[in-house]
Order: C-alpha cells, then sequence, then structure tokens
C-alpha cells in the first residue's frame, strides 16, 4: 500500500508563488511517472504537469513558463513551484503517482488533494 501526502497549499495573491510538494510512502518497488493535476469549482480534474522518472516533463499549456515540476526520487517526492499565479489557478491540486508493487503488479495512486486559492 502507498500513500501521498500533499503539503504547500493555500492562499497567495495574484502574482505571487507557492510550492507544492507531494511524498510518496509504504510499501513499493518504484515509482514510475508523477504528476498534478487539479480540479476547480465545478469544473472537470485536469493536468497541470507530469514528468518521469527520468525528468521528462509534461506541461498544461496554461501554465508553461509560470510552473515548474521536479522530482527528488531518492525522497520519492514531486514539488511543483508555482509562479506567476492567476485566480483561475485556484483549485484543488491532487498528486498522481504510477506505482510499481511488484513486476507485475503496478496501480495509479491519487493524493487527497491541497487547496490553492489566489486572490486578485
Amino acid at each position: 500500500q502507498v500513500q501521498l501526502v500533499e503539503s504547500g497549499g493555500g492562499l497567495a495573491q495574484a502574482g505571487g508563488s507557492l510550492r507544492l510538494a507531494c511524498a510518496a510512502s509504504g510499501t513499493f518497488l518504484s515509482i514510475n511517472g508523477m504528476g498534478w493535476y487539479r480540479q476547480a469549482p465545478g469544473k472537470q480534474r485536469e493536468l497541470v504537469a507530469t514528468i518521469t522518472k527520468g525528468g521528462s516533463t509534461n506541461y498544461a499549456d496554461s501554465v508553461k513558463g509560470r510552473f515548474t515540476i521536479s522530482r527528488d526520487n531518492a525522497k520519492n517526492t514531486v514539488f511543483l513551484q508555482m509562479n506567476s499565479l492567476k485566480p483561475e489557478d485556484t483549485a484543488v491540486y491532487y498528486c498522481n503517482a504510477d506505482v510499481l508493487f511488484s513486476m507485475l503488479t503496478r496501480k495509479e495512486v491519487w493524493g487527497q488533494g491541497t487547496l490553492v486559492t489566489v486572490s486578485a
């Protein structure tokens, strides 16, 4: 079993910055891709950014140039540095991980979410 625990959410002003972190704990073989998704009120959950174990990244167009995803494989932790925040970035941000439990078993795991609120 594995748990993803997010931290770093909160309130920021437009133009400000926040840094999210998500740490994986439990018993597993390794973690492949990790990522951040978000869900704003009344909207569907959407991809924000993903990162492979090797460090290749992918971003939603809406956050390119403002957000940076990174990870520490030794600590099974993924980060999201959010700069130049906009009110439309307000959402619950969810961490996601592709976890390998054995050579035959892998599962997508989600964190509980952390709220980011950006005021105008």
